[in-house]
């Protein structure tokens, strides 16, 4: 009888010991929430696109993970509140969607890990050291597609260039030199000139327009406002220059061509990147990626009024052709 009962006892206890041990996650420590702050500054399709990738990947390696939605304002004074609810949270990392949002982030939260999404040039911004090491607490998933990449695409449409030229401010000098190495590697000579205000840009573009045989964009908004973004397409349109947007839209109104990223694509890279965060590797260790996945579009309008073909490989994978 006290061999049964001995017996028994010995079951039960095997029982347990499985129940704590052998069943893994469902019993772990690892198995509490895993608060997740996600901070954007709108609900356009390409934020939701972007936080559909991000989530997607976060809840398929935590399905434990919860997720808290913040929508910061444009008028700053009303973001307090929103920094105090973040506070009260305590989440086990924050993920934000845009600049505004990472600057909010980036400002006010020292000690909560942070992974961006949806960022154009971090470094320029101020928010990582650079993109191998961005030290502190925050790295994430840029909007970055790769220089060589950039002026690779321009030597499939011109074969024959070798001089390739580039407006910049005072905004985005600090892209200048290591562009510059780039295109010497793929046999290139970047001519770069320096735009000062907006009086400056005729002068600017006329001199490099005498002196390369294309123009690429870098993203200035300082460069970029409507009326000189005009004033570029027009006059590089009217001297037959092929002129290399920094996004689709440039393209629209008029660029030869551009390359743009799929924002979902952009997502998955955050959440991959928000999942070895949630497992302890500091975001300071963890390198800042550039777009994976990058769209062809090009205006064949424009193409036509200066005379370039776009080769038959890109013509068929072109996302979007403008006409």
């Amino acid at each position: 009888m006290h061999l049964r009962t001995g017996y028994h006892i010995s079951i039960i206890l095997l029982v347990a010991t499985l129940s704590v041990v052998g069943t893994g996650r469902a019993a772990s420590v690892d198995d509490s929430p895993v608060r997740v702050a996600i901070v954007s500054s709108d609900t356009l399709t390409s934020t939701q696109r972007t936080l559909s990738g991000a989530e997607k990947v976060i809840s398929r390696s935590h399905p434990e993970a919860f997720f808290s939605t913040f929508l910061i304002s444009k008028d700053l004074s009303e973001n307090q509140t929103t920094i105090d609810s973040l506070k009260k949270l305590h989440p086990k990392l924050i993920l934000t969607v845009g600049s505004s949002a990472t600057q909010l982030a980036h400002e006010n939260f020292h000690d909560i890990p942070i992974v961006f999404s949806a960022v154009k040039y971090p470094v320029l911004s101020g928010f990582v050291d650079s993109v191998m090491r961005p030290g502190s607490n925050i790295t994430g998933a840029s909007l970055d597609i790769p220089t060589d990449i950039q002026f690779t695409y321009f030597k499939k449409i011109i074969p024959n260039i070798k001089k390739i030229g580039v407006l910049y401010t005072a905004n985005t000098a600090s892209l200048i030199p290591q562009a510059r190495v780039v295109a010497q590697h793929l046999g290139l000579d970047l001519i770069a000139v320096r735009v000062n205000d907006d009086k400056s840009l005729p002068e600017a573009l006329d001199s490099l327009t005498n002196m390369v045989q294309g123009i690429w964009s870098v993203a200035d908004e300082n460069l970029f406002k409507p009326k000189s973004t005009r004033y570029i397409l027009l006059n590089t349109l009217k001297k037959g220059i092929p002129f290399m947007g920094f996004s689709r839209y440039v393209v629209e109104s008029g660029a030869l061509f551009a390359l743009d990223f799929d924002y979902k694509a952009v997502g998955l890279q955050a959440g991959a990147i928000a999942n070895k965060v949630i497992d302890g590797e500091p975001p300071s260790d963890i390198q800042v990626t550039s777009a994976d996945v990058i769209w062809f579009h090009y205006n064949e309008n424009t193409a036509k009024r200066i005379n370039i073909v776009i080769p038959e490989e890109l013509a068929a994978i072109a996302k979007e052709v403008y006409r």
